[in-house]
C-alpha cells in the first residue's frame, strides 16, 4: 500500500497507510505510547491508539478522522462554545493522567515544577481533530512531559483568547475587555484555576517557545513569540482587570 504524507507534523514526517498513521520516532516514543495506552484505558478515547513501530523504526499509531484547523483559525474555532470544548477536554487528559509515572520514563521536553500531571506542552488548535465544531481527536502527543496544568492552560489561552501580539496573524484583533472575559470562561470551564495563574505562566511559555523555536533555527517564529510576550506583559494588568 502507497502511503500518503500528512499537512503537519513538523519534523515527524507523518505518511497515512489506510487506517495507521507512521511517524520518525524518538527515544521518548516508547514513553508516549505508554501515556496513550493510560490515557485510554481511563476513558480518553481521543487520542489515538499505539501501535508499536514498522520495519523502518517510525512509530505506528491510528490515524484519526477529520479537520485539523489550520492559521489563520477558522471562525467556528474562535466560539465560546469551542474554547470551552477545548478547556474541557484538556481536564479530562489531565486527569486521566494523574498516577502515571514509569520508572524507565523518557521525555522529549523536561520534566518541570511542580508536577501535577502529564503535561501536553503543545495543546492547541492545530493539534486537535474536528467534526464539524466538535472536538473528536487530540494528536502529536510527543512532546508531553510530567509537568504543571497551568503550562497547558497558558498555551490554550495564548492560541484561543487570544494573547497575541496585534501583528501576529495567528491569532485576531480582541479588546482588552473580551481577552479578560474569554480568560475567564477558560478558566471556569477547566475548573480549579484562577484566571491569573493563567495568564501569568503565558509569558514564561512564550520564552520558552522563542528560545525552543531559534534553537531550531527558525527566527522568524521566535521573533513572534519574543513580540507576543512583550505584548502580553505589558497588557497583562488591563486584562486581568477589564480595562481599556
Amino acid at each position: 500500500m502507497e502511503g500518503v504524507p500528512l499537512e503537519g507534523g513538523n519534523s515527524n514526517a507523518p505518511v497515512r497507510f489506510g487506517d495507521r498513521v507512521h511517524r520518525v520516532a524518538g527515544p521518548w516514543t516508547p514513553t508516549v505510547h505508554a501515556y496513550l495506552r493510560h490515557l485510554r484505558s481511563h476513558g480518553v478515547d481521543l487520542v489515538p491508539e499505539p501501535f508499536g513501530f514498522d520495519e523502518q523504526g517510525r512509530e505506528v499509531l491510528a490515524f484519526l478522522p477529520g479537520a485539523v484547523p489550520a492559521y489563520p483559525l477558522p471562525e467556528p474555532v474562535w466560539s465560546d462554545a469551542f474554547l470551552a470544548q477545548a478547556a474541557a477536554v484538556l481536564r479530562r487528559l489531565h486527569d486521566a493522567s494523574v498516577g502515571f509515572a514509569p520508572d524507565d520514563a523518557v521525555w522529549q521536553q523536561p520534566v518541570r515544577e511542580p508536577v501535577e500531571v502529564i503535561a501536553v506542552n503543545d495543546f492547541a488548535p492545530h493539534n486537535l481533530v474536528l467534526d464539524r465544531d466538535a472536538i473528536t481527536g487530540v494528536i502529536d502527543l510527543d512532546q508531553a512531559a510530567p509537568g504543571p496544568r497551568v503550562r497547558d492552560l497558558a498555551h490554550l489561552a495564548y492560541r484561543l483568547v487570544p494573547l497575541t501580539a496585534p501583528g501576529n496573524e495567528d491569532g485576531r484583533p480582541t479588546p482588552i475587555q473580551e481577552r479578560g472575559r474569554r480568560l475567564r470562561l477558560l478558566a471556569g470551564a477547566y475548573g480549579d484555576v484562577e484566571p491569573g495563574a493563567i495568564a501569568g505562566a503565558v509569558g514564561p511559555l512564550l520564552d520558552d517557545l522563542a528560545e525552543h523555536a531559534a534553537a531550531r533555527g527558525l527566527p522568524d517564529h521566535a521573533a513572534l513569540y519574543v513580540g507576543d510576550a512583550v505584548h502580553h506583559r505589558a497588557a497583562l494588568d488591563a486584562v486581568l482587570h477589564g480595562v481599556g
